[in-house]
């Protein structure tokens, strides 16, 4: 495995959201508010955090000395700076593997399941999803086009293809569960 570690071998002691916070701060000092607006921004479609888990990870980190507080500023709200030591905590977070993604898609579970739920009820969920997938395309697609960073721009591109991939795959689902003829092509639903 070219001699990486793995997350069971890791050293760092740092979950993915706290590791995710140094790496904001290494850009500059920010607030929880900051934080959370960063993360949102940058990670919101596909990683989790909410602002109970950002205030959280700062306290911690703060007591583990990983990050610094630092003079409060406008609206009474507190910076916070990395220190070397959440520099060292993060380059060893970095140094380790990534687990492999857990896919938690809702609406599989329900199709999973849909032999027991009303028709109308799935091809209304199906609808919904099918709209929040390409609005979400089209607004990578907006994003795409004024990006320069290139670790932004293989994000925002993996966004792409995945949303993509989804809109063939409804595209591909059977009458049973859309209530319309399935639009057949490579790779769709039911076409191996």
């Amino acid at each position: 495995m070219n001699g990486r570690r793995t997350a069971k071998d890791a050293p760092h002691g740092l979950n993915n959201t706290a590791a995710s916070l140094l790496g904001f701060l290494h850009e500059r000092p920010m607030t929880g508010w900051d934080l959370v607006a960063a993360a949102e921004d940058l990670m919101g479609d596909f990683w989790s955090i909410t602002r109970s888990q950002v205030y959280r990870e700062l306290s911690s980190m703060a007591g583990a000395g990983l990050v610094e507080e630092l003079e409060r500023g406008k609206r009474d709200r507190r910076p916070y700076a990395i220190t070397e030591a959440g520099r060292k905590a993060f380059a060893d977070w970095s140094a380790v593997l990534p687990a492999e993604e857990a896919v938690r898609f809702p609406l599989l579970l329900m199709l999973t399941l849909g032999r027991h739920i009303p028709r109308e009820h799935l091809v209304a969920a199906v609808e919904h999803h099918r709209a929040v997938h390409k609005s979400r395309l089209a607004r990578y697609e907006d994003q795409f086009a004024d990006m320069s960073d290139p670790y932004a721009v293989a994000t925002l591109s993996f966004g792409i293809q995945y949303e993509r991939a989804v809109l063939a795959w409804f595209d591909g689902l059977p009458e049973e569960i859309t209530g319309v003829p399935p639009k057949r092509s490579p790779g769709a639903a039911g076409a191996p």
